[in-house]
């Protein structure tokens, strides 16, 4: 089923980059970016992480944590945020657990898909169209940040 704006945010615990438990109700209180992107290291989505990396002062300020999903495992995150110095973390859904829990599945890989989560863990904004070179700016404009 589809999730929609006003739908709570699926909790999850997941592990990041570097192996670390992220759990989202951890983050009750902050603003979540979490955007889904289907694989390290190809070209569009290069393009989306380097966004949200050069971005990434802006959510910082703003007191919103962002979290890159794919399906690929730690040591393909690391490698990849290690090429691009990528600031925050990218969670790692090798059993696609959270591409199946926000509706997300590819068939193997991710869908190009964002979510924007509140304080209060409930969905503010779904992007299903998305232009990876501006997409973390053009998150920051809508939000009127």
């Amino acid at each position: 089923m589809a999730l929609s704006v006003g739908d709570q945010a699926p909790d999850f615990t997941v592990k990041d980059t570097y192996g670390n438990v992220v759990t989202l109700s951890s983050y009750i209180g902050k603003p979540v970016v979490m955007y889904f992107y289907p694989k390290d290291d190809t070209p569009g989505c290069t393009k989306e992480a380097c966004g949200f990396r050069d971005s990434y002062s802006e959510y910082q300020n703003k007191n919103i944590v962002v979290f890159g999903v794919s399906t690929d495992n730690e040591s393909s995150h690391q490698e990849f945020a290690a090429k691009f110095n990528l600031p925050f973390p990218l969670l790692a859904d090798s059993d696609r657990t959270l591409v199946k829990a926000y509706d997300v599945d590819g068939g193997g890989y991710a869908k190009r898909v964002t979510y924007v989560i509140d304080a209060t863990g409930k969905i503010s904004h779904v992007y299903t169209s998305i232009k990876t070179e501006t997409h973390a700016t053009d998150i920051l404009a809508e939000l009127g940040l």
